[in-house]
């Protein structure tokens, strides 16, 4: 597979993926930095991106049923050279379902994902998946 992307900054201004029909604002100056995402964490949300599409993957694959994920995510950064150290996740299924096998669909996000496996070629990953009952 090949994948194909656009972004454009103007000077003094943000920045736009192009990705498809979407258009994925940016930050680059400091007017927005507390409001638009930074190169880091759009890089975590491409990671997180990532984990939540193999979820829907492997629930029909696994047979389970779920009505929502939730995903954080923390990452260290170094400085010396600038990168992600340790990425640490908390990913929650919210599901009824007693076929979803939480351990085998950590094993099949780490073994499957392409994000994740990527990522995990340069930095350390961490996480855990729990469930959460719909009442």
């Amino acid at each position: 597979m090949n994948y194909h992307i656009k972004a454009s900054s103007i000077s003094n201004e943000d920045g736009v993926i192009h990705i498809k029909e979407s258009n994925i604002e940016f930050g680059t100056t400091l007017k927005t930095a507390e409001t638009l995402p930074n190169p880091a964490e759009l890089f975590l949300g491409s990671f997180a991106a990532c984990m939540l599409k193999n979820v829907e993957r492997f629930s029909a694959m696994m047979k389970f049923t779920y009505s929502k994920a939730t995903l954080d995510v923390n990452a260290t950064r170094l400085e010396h050279p600038p990168r992600m150290d340790h990425i640490v996740y908390n990913l929650i299924i919210y599901s009824n379902d007693k076929k979803l096998n939480t351990d085998l669909l950590k094993k099949n996000i780490e073994k499957f994902g392409t994000i994740y496996n990527t990522v995990k070629l340069s930095c350390t990953i961490s996480g855990t998946i729990n469930t959460i009952e719909n009442v």
